[in-house]
């Protein structure tokens, strides 16, 4: 039985730094990955996502082309040749990482699939044969979340998506119904609609984008349908079935029953930690209701030694929060800090078209924690960088406290809105008030100069 200083379990986006920094700080370090190296962001989310996403959006701006005095005619795509640049560049960043790990000296890379067998001891399941047995001074989960599969009557008796087996279809599907009206499932409608596909989106909820705010959740809502994808609310499914050919559900939505027909079902209804194979009974490690794995402020858990990070261990599922908490367990560890969650922004950004990129808290959660708080709102049709690059769709909304003049969230919704809110996330971390922001003197023409027009809002 080999004995590390240090054993990680999931090679993703937390795992894969940490693993290479405890190494180079002279740790004996050992990664174990089941799969495939760099977790879902390199290999299912982030990356393939975003690289055909680019795709369907040169798809759109070839059709809208004509606005801008620029006649393209009819315009086809190669499905083919967009996923294969897809699985070119994932391959590439995967590739990259796991030269990263072998090249790191003191680091061992396993291909296995680890289960606790003891407090610290781990039982690996090698993917080539056999078993071996570790332990290690300090463990950290890193297994991540996976497709939370819904209960619906018929759906394991046929052939559904997830957002991981989506990215294989060779061929565009005819009609795509999308169970999920959040940022997984709108991406995926948008982007196959864009591709030729009609394109349904399902939502339990009364609509899209629960959690933010009315006036945002409605304006994606008229952009998506101007597309021509079909949305439907309140929805319960209460049967799904399928013949050779075809697909179809039986659905109610609010009182009006509904049958479709379609060709492909994406579930893209929430995501499920993967805690349940990990043998945690017999370490002690403790699990809240929904499987996460409870942890503390700087990330431990439980069991003294043992930490999870990233998706896994429940909150914000982003790969950036979990490269964070890699940052926050190192220095903590390593550099002797006291880093912890407490308080730590989470900014993110949905990559429809327009992007939605948020930060700090909603006018709802204002609301809700009854702050004395102002909001200031301008369309994207006021803005001149918008106006000029025919983008003009969406909004920037800012959520500021009316005594402190600080701001305490922003939503915009807008071409490059991601890069919008990550001006406005920087202004919170230094302290920059609205008001100085109003009479800041930025690059003309850029997106991030109509904030001034944004803060004049509120001078009344």
């Amino acid at each position: 039985m080999k004995h590390y200083d240090a054993i990680i379990i999931g090679a993703g986006q937390a795992g894969t730094p940490l693993a290479k920094k405890l190494a180079e700080a002279g740790k004996k370090t050992a990664i174990i990955e089941k799969r495939l190296v760099g977790g879902t962001c390199i290999n299912d989310g982030c990356t393939p996502t975003k690289a055909m996403i680019a795709s369907a959006k040169a798809v759109y701006q070839a059709k809208k082309a004509s606005a801008l005095g620029v006649e393209i005619g009819s315009v086809k795509i190669d499905f083919k040749k967009i996923k294969q640049r897809k699985d070119d560049i994932v391959e590439q960043f995967r590739a990259s990482s796991e030269k990263g790990i072998n090249n790191t000296k003191g680091l061992r890379l396993i291909f296995g699939t680890a289960k606790f067998s003891a407090e610290k001891e781990l039982t690996i399941a090698l993917n080539d044969g056999g078993e071996e047995m570790v332990t290690a001074d300090w463990i950290f989960i890193n297994t991540g979340a996976k497709t939370a599969i819904p209960e619906i009557e018929g759906l394991d008796e046929i052939d559904y998506l997830t957002s991981t087996t989506i990215l294989d279809i060779e061929s565009v599907p005819e009609h795509l119904v999308v169970i999920g009206g959040n940022y997984i499932g709108l991406e995926f409608g948008q982007m196959f609609n864009r591709f030729g596909s009609k394109v349904t989106i399902l939502e339990k909820s009364s609509g899209i984008l629960a959690k933010e705010d009315q006036d945002i959740a409605s304006a994606l809502t008229e952009i998506l349908t101007d597309e021509k994808i079909e949305i439907i609310t309140d929805v319960k499914i209460d049967k799904i079935s399928q013949d050779k050919k075809q697909l179809h559900l039986s659905i109610q939505s609010g009182k009006t029953k509904k049958n479709i027909t379609a060709s492909h079902v994406l579930i893209a209804a929430g995501r499920v930690p993967q805690t349940a194979d990990l043998g945690l009974e017999n370490c002690g490690v403790k699990l809240d209701d929904k499987g996460h794995v409870l942890v503390n402020e700087k990330l431990e858990t439980n069991i003294k030694g043992i930490y999870a990070l990233g998706d896994v261990k429940g909150g914000p599922a982003f790969t950036h929060i979990a490269y964070n908490d890699y940052t926050i367990v190192y220095r903590n560890l390593i550099e002797k800090t006291k880093y912890s969650i407490h308080d730590r922004p989470v900014p993110y950004c949905m990559f429809t078209d327009p992007q939605l990129g948020r930060i700090g808290i909603s006018e709802k959660e204002a609301k809700e924690k009854k702050l004395n708080y102002k909001v200031a709102l301008i369309p994207m049709s006021q803005v001149a960088r918008g106006i000029e690059t025919n983008e003009t769709l969406g909004l920037m909304k800012a959520v500021v406290d009316a005594d402190t003049k600080e701001i305490l969230g922003a939503a915009i919704l807008a071409s490059e809105g991601g890069e919008i809110m990550s001006v406005l996330q920087m202004a919170m971390e230094g302290g920059i008030t609205y008001d100085r922001i109003r009479y800041c003197v930025f690059a003309h023409p850029t997106y991030t100069e109509s904030l001034n027009n944004l803060f004049m809002k509120l001078d009344k």
